[in-house]
C-alpha cells in the first residue's frame, strides 16, 4: 500500500511503500478513502508528542470502509463505512474506563500518535476505536467531523446550554465554522465572535443570529448588552482573545475551551467568582460519540468546509492547514 510517513522528528512527510498491515483478533482493517489533516498532526510532524516511535504515520480524521476483521471481533462486517476520530482506543480497565470514562483512559490510545494513522491506503485500529458513517454523509465530509466536529459537538451538548439560551462561538475556523453550525441547530442564539468585518457575511451563512467584530468593540461589553452568554465555546488558539470573552459570561455562564493554546489563560478570582462563573476544557469524545456527531451533521445538515488534496500531495496540504490559508479543513483522498 502507499502511505505517508514521518521519518523522525522535524522531518518531512515521505510517500512510501508498505506491507498492507496485518490485524489482531481485536482489530479492524480499514480501507481508507479521506484522512483530514489536523493541527495536532504537528505533534507527529514535530516530535511534540512523548514516547512516539517512528517512522509513523499520522492521521486522525480517517474515514472509509471495512476491509477485514480480527478474529475476536463480533459487532463490525466487511464493507461497512466507518471512521476513526483521535480517541484510538481504550484499556478498559483502568479507574476511567471502570467507571465509562473511555475517553480520560489513563492508557489511552491516540490514533496516527498511540499506532499508525490514516495518511495511508489502509489502517489498522482496535475495534472499540470504529464509528459507524451514516450513508448520506460522504467519506471527505465526514472525516473532518471526526475531530473537530465531535469536539465542538459533543462540547456543546455538555455545556449545560439550553434551547434559547445564548450562546458564543469564539473563533470562525476549522473548529469555530462548525461550532456556529452545531450551535444554530441545537436552537442556541448563536453569536459569532471574529476580527474583522469581512467574516460577519460567513458566521451569518452559517448561521450566527449576531456577530461581534474585536477589532471595533469590546467583546465582552458587547455580549453583556444581550445579557451576557450563558456559554462561550472557546476555539481559536489565542489565550490573549480567550481571556477577553470571560467578563461576557452571564450568571452561572461557562467558557469551555476546546482551541489547545500552549499560553495561559488571564482570568481573576473575582471574575469567576461574582456570578457563579466556571471555565471548562473539553477534548474530543468516544466512537459512539463520533456516531452521534456524524448522524446528527446528516440530519440537519451541518458540513465542514474543505480543501480537497492526494495522498501524494500530502506536504503541501499540511503547509496549507499549518500556514492558516485553509478554508477550513484539508482532506487527504486516496487514489482508486
Amino acid at each position: 500500500m502507499k502511505a505517508v510517513q514521518v521519518s523522525k522528528p522535524g522531518g518531512n512527510f515521505e510517500l512510501v511503500e508498505r506491507p498492507t498491515p496485518e490485524l489482531a483478533r481485536n482489530q479492524v482493517r480499514i480501507k481508507v478513502e479521506a484522512c483530514g489533516i489536523c493541527h495536532s498532526d504537528a505533534l507527529v510532524k514535530e516530535g511534540h508528542g512523548p514516547g512516539i516511535q517512528y517512522p509513523r504515520v499520522p492521521g486522525h480524521e480517517i474515514a472509509g470502509r471495512i476491509d477485514a476483521v480480527g478474529a475476536d471481533v463480533t459487532n463490525w462486517q466487511v464493507g461497512q463505512r466507518v471512521g476513526v476520530g483521535w480517541h484510538g482506543g481504550h484499556c478498559f480497565t483502568c479507574d476511567a474506563c471502570r467507571r465509562g470514562d473511555f475517553i480520560n483512559c489513563r492508557n489511552e490510545k491516540i490514533t496516527g500518535i498511540s499506532h499508525d494513522g490514516g495518511y495511508a491506503e489502509y489502517v489498522v485500529v482496535p475495534a472499540e476505536s470504529v464509528a459507524a458513517i451514516p450513508d448520506d454523509l460522504p467519506a471527505a465530509e465526514a472525516a473532518p467531523l471526526l475531530c473537530a466536529g465531535i469536539t465542538v459537538f459533543n462540547a456543546l451538548r455538555n455545556s449545560g446550554a439550553r434551547a434559547g439560551d445564548l450562546v458564543a462561538v469564539q473563533g470562525i475556523g476549522g473548529l469555530g465554522h462548525l461550532g456556529i453550525q452545531y450551535a444554530r441547530q441545537m436552537g442556541f442564539r448563536t453569536f459569532a465572535i471574529g476580527r474583522g468585518k469581512d467574516k460577519e457575511p460567513l458566521a451569518r451563512k452559517l448561521g450566527a443570529a449576531h456577530f461581534v467584530d474585536t477589532a471595533s468593540c469590546d467583546p465582552a461589553q458587547e455580549l453583556q448588552k444581550f445579557g451576557g452568554a450563558r456559554v462561550i465555546l472557546a476555539t481559536a488558539p489565542d489565550s490573549k482573545s480567550i481571556s477577553a470573552v470571560v467578563n461576557g459570561l452571564s450568571n452561572n455562564g461557562k467558557l469551555v475551551v476546546v482551541g489547545a493554546s500552549m499560553e495561559p489563560i488571564t482570568v481573576t478570582p473575582i471574575q469567576l467568582i461574582s456570578g457563579r462563573k466556571a471555565i471548562q476544557g473539553w477534548a474530543s469524545g468516544t466512537a459512539k460519540d463520533s456516531e452521534d456527531t456524524m448522524q446528527f451533521s446528516a440530519l440537519t445538515g451541518v458540513r465542514p468546509m474543505i480543501e480537497r488534496y492526494p495522498l501524494e500531495k500530502a506536504n503541501e496540504a499540511y503547509q496549507q492547514m499549518i500556514s492558516g490559508r485553509a478554508r477550513f479543513r484539508v482532506v487527504l483522498t486516496m487514489s482508486a
